[in-house]
């Protein structure tokens, strides 16, 4: 919902005589010049409030009405057709006084032409008011209101003799781009800095916008933007996985929507921990050239009631301010665990934040590719599986014979080693069970046993470190080959190899 849809619909709720709605959002400024336009729209006059000076007048701030209760004894009385704004009322909402206040005061409005609006960034509504209050949330700017930012600060600079700007298109479209997820006071300051830096707005300023966009995620405590390092040439194997991102690197386009397809929702990869997943959702964004947010499910739940759902709410509209991009949920059975339960240890907390979780899953529209990724199969909660909400599941299992080669490969050109000098072939026969980060590991773990001796690794000694290595595949083979037997009817394999048997594995071991 775009600023000027979110006008007309606050409009239309103030017309229907809603007593009271509820903005949530950091940007007091926007939402603030938003509601004046509103009101004048409307024809009703609007008043502020605030705990420190009341309200922005004089006549309604006369006995007490500075404090929560006596303001909105002055709501009641005042004969204005109005809006008033309570700034931050969520900080009383625990007193049991103001609550009922609060209804009282709702009452009156829904027979008057008065509406009370309730501005603050935490969304904290007592069981007794939720059905008076109806709650919006602010959207970030869009693509055309971040434009409208980035013009009025060009505007406002480019007349200083001191400073150089480009008004090259291609660059103010990707200034745009580069901010989107940012409020706009944020946005504001990024262009600002970058300004002041060296006096100049070029592209050169890009780099540090982004930079300062992600510590502003970052300090979200609930996403992290990933740089884009990896790529699809750092996989080894899961070429059905392979494939079927590769028909989907051009779903975002607008060739893609004239075409008539949908923009594609997410996919969702189970399997034996340490065999790509992770690494297959940073390539994949690499990719697609799509910004990378992962989303740390475990940092969603705070200790105050409502505020984790409103936690999730905020990270789902931070994720969907700057689409298309890929989120990223990181072994999501361990954030979600708790879903399933009863409620009596978290007051179904987790329930609740999972819920808000899957009906944006099953609801979206818009282009946020969630890439989820799960150790744990039993864990996950089975809502989970129900189609429309990923398009597919994949089962990512230990690597086939010529998939080890691959990842060998790999992790010895990453490491400044040529993979003729070896016999990969051999190494890869000898790693039967083992995972790609097991292999990767014997690699380090050679270069470290050879480094003292002053020369380099050789097959030998790599061989040496997958003899001392004991894979998971041995010592969970009970539960490895009981996710093999589950995936196999459930999901898509995501390997177009057939999966090895495990069975002579620990003789091999033992020997």
């Amino acid at each position: 919902m775009g600023i000027e849809r979110l006008k007309s619909e606050l409009a239309l709720s103030i017309r229907a005589r809603y007593p009271i709605l509820y903005l949530v959002s950091w940007e007091e400024a926007r939402v603030q010049s938003a509601l004046k336009e509103v009101a004048a729209d409307l024809g009703k006059k609007i008043f502020f409030w605030a705990c420190t000076d009341g309200f922005d007048n004089d006549a309604l701030n006369q006995q007490e009405g500075y404090k929560v209760n006596p303001a909105l004894d002055r709501v009641v009385g005042s004969p204005e057709r109005a809006i008033f704004v309570f700034k931050d009322l969520h900080a009383f909402l625990e007193d049991h006084r103001v609550v009922r206040k609060l209804r009282d005061t709702a009452d009156h409005l829904r027979r008057s032409y008065k509406t009370l609006v309730i501005l603050s960034p935490v969304l904290k509504i007592p069981v007794e008011l939720e059905k008076d209050v109806t709650v919006f949330d602010i959207p970030l700017p869009d693509d055309q209101e971040m434009t409208d930012i980035l013009n009025g600060f060009l505007h406002a600079v480019e007349t200083n003799p001191k400073v150089t700007i480009s008004r090259d298109q291609e660059l103010l479209e990707r200034v745009v781009k580069a901010c989107l997820g940012l409020t706009a006071s944020e946005a504001e300051n990024v262009m600002a800095k970058a300004l002041v830096a060296d006096r100049r707005f070029c592209f050169d300023d890009l780099p540090a916008i982004l930079a300062e966009k992600k510590q502003i995620i970052r300090k979200s405590g609930m996403l992290e933007y990933y740089e884009l390092d990896e790529s699809m040439s750092h996989v080894g194997g899961l070429d059905a996985l392979k494939n079927w991102l590769a028909n989907r690197a051009n779903a975002f386009t607008d060739r893609a929507r004239e075409f008539g397809l949908p923009d594609p929702r997410g996919v969702l990869l189970l399997g034996v921990q340490g065999c790509g997943k992770s690494l297959a959702a940073k390539a994949t964004a690499a990719e697609w050239k799509l910004p990378l947010l992962r989303l740390d499910v475990g940092m969603i739940f705070n200790s105050f009631i409502g505020s984790s759902e409103e936690n999730m709410r905020k990270a789902i509209r931070i994720a969907e301010s700057i689409a298309p991009t890929v989120l990223w949920l990181d072994e999501i059975e361990k954030g979600f665990s708790g879903s399933q339960g009863t409620g009596t240890v978290d007051a179904g907390t987790s329930s609740r934040v999972f819920a808000t979780f899957l009906t944006w899953l099953q609801e979206k529209r818009v282009p946020v590719f969630v890439f989820a990724t799960a150790n744990q199969i039993w864990n996950l909660p089975p809502e989970f599986f129900r189609k429309g909400r990923f398009d597919e599941v994949f089962f990512v299992d230990l690597p086939q014979r010529d998939e080890r080669k691959q990842i060998f490969v790999i992790h010895l050109k990453r490491r400044g080693r040529q993979a003729r000098h070896f016999d990969v072939d051999m190494l890869a026969g000898a790693s039967q069970g083992m995972s790609g980060a097991e292999i990767e590991q014997s690699v380090v773990s050679a270069m470290y046993d050879v480094f003292p001796q002053g020369r380099d690794i050789n097959t030998e000694d790599i061989l040496t470190a997958i003899a001392a290595t004991v894979p998971l595949s041995v010592t969970m083979k009970e539960s490895i080959d009981e996710i093999r037997h589950w995936a196999a009817t459930r999901a898509r394999m995501a390997s177009l190899l057939p999966p090895e048997p495990l069975d002579d594995l620990t003789g091999k071991v033992s020997e």
